[in-house]
């Protein structure tokens, strides 16, 4: 059934329609869309910033909600999330629109040269945010256009000092429904490189170097439930097939190899920053394993074929973007059971109020408590 968000004009004038992806979520009253790429879109036409000559960089774009708008121009589109790629793939389509002139782009790429006007969602991560601004600063002249958004009440003081620090002269809009507009000339003499690109820290047990990109979850340290998690993980033996799901840094998947280096782990997330840094992790603790691990930025297992694991480890998040929601676990858990070998196993930490077991028992037909505290609950469903 087709979603009913509509929402901005093409430079055409005609009605777009736009979907979350992945397309099949339960809550359906969540949009694609924001104030703030309504808000862009609309000060971009009003003022003639682009013709048909115009090159385009859109960073954060979530799911194309800004690219869609412009269909006959060379956009670049700088995404760190493989969904949000899909998403604004599936919005062409649905949209009847030609893809050719987009180029998409990972948070790991080189920025493209030869941009007129810069659009920029402001990401909720301020570590992610200095990153692309030195980024950005390092790339581009005084005669890119620069312009970022956002909601009004996440644009705070401290945030627009940032912007003034990596870019230079800062001046924001007036707010409208809620959403605000942040205006950069690019004219800061000095490039300000963020001093921790790559942020590292040590767990003792397992004894393990945790290096992080700038948009991984956990950056600073371990997070608690992770560090519940990794205490009550399986016993591997070395010809099982693991998978860590929403891998992160790839601190569980680590866990696995320290049990012994030669299991076989593949590292999953939807983050490229995030496989990334998993990748390098494996790489610094356990070189020798390298070439038997996989690392893949995916939609939770779509592409994984089914019944090619034993073990499926998960710490799933109960949100998108800045949108709570559960559709992603229960994504994670649906994928997990296709993707298991009869007798496989799914084993998850979460938040004991989020009630996954309700879930796995639904799923699976089992669900065996491993560990709780008062926090978290540690979860085993076995595929029969």
């Amino acid at each position: 059934m087709l979603s009913p968000f509509l929402l901005l004009q093409a430079q055409q004038h005609k009605p777009l329609h736009l979907e979350r992806f992945p397309t099949a979520q339960i809550n359906r009253s969540l949009q694609a869309w924001d104030a703030a790429d309504e808000y862009l879109i609309n000060y971009v036409r009003d003022n003639d910033l682009v013709n048909e000559e115009t090159k385009i960089l859109i960073i954060n774009d979530s799911f194309g909600a800004l690219a869609i708008n412009f269909p006959d121009n060379e956009v670049y589109q700088l995404n760190d999330s493989f969904v949000s790629q899909q998403g604004t793939l599936n919005n062409y389509q649905l949209n009847s629109l030609d893809a050719t002139h987009l180029s998409q782009l990972t948070s790991l790429d080189e920025l493209p040269d030869g941009i007129d006007i810069i659009l920029f969602k402001i990401p909720k991560s301020k570590h992610y945010m200095t990153d692309l601004l030195a980024r950005v600063k390092e790339k581009y002249s005084d005669k890119v256009t620069f312009i970022a958004a956002d909601k009004a009440k996440q644009i705070q003081k401290n945030t627009l000092a940032i912007f003034e620090q990596y870019l230079g002269t800062t001046t924001t809009s007036l707010a409208v429904k809620k959403a605000r507009l942040v205006f950069c000339q690019l004219n800061n003499k000095h490039v300000n490189k963020p001093k921790n690109n790559v942020l590292s820290w040590q767990v003792s047990s397992p004894n393990l170097t945790i290096s992080n990109l700038s948009n991984v979850f956990a950056r600073e340290k371990l997070d608690i439930g992770g560090r519940f998690f990794m205490e009550h993980l399986p016993s591997v033996t070395q010809k099982q097939s693991v998978i860590d799901l929403g891998c992160g840094n790839g601190v569980v998947g680590l866990t696995i190899l320290a049990q012994n280096a030669n299991n076989q782990v593949t590292f999953v997330d939807e983050s490229f920053m995030a496989v990334k840094s998993a990748q390098m992790n494996v790489a610094e603790n356990f070189p020798d394993a390298v070439s038997q691990c996989q690392f893949i930025a995916d939609d939770c297992l779509t592409s994984r074929e089914s019944q090619t694991a034993d073990i499926v480890l998960c710490n799933p998040p109960f949100h998108q973007q800045n949108a709570v929601t559960d559709h992603i676990a229960w994504q994670m858990f649906k994928d997990s059971f296709r993707v298991l070998r009869p007798k496989g196993e799914l084993r998850i930490v979460g938040n004991r109020q989020l009630g996954y077991h309700v879930k796995l028992q639904r799923l699976f037909g089992n669900c065996k408590t491993v560990a709780s505290n008062s926090k978290f609950v540690i979860l085993s469903a076995i595929k029969k």
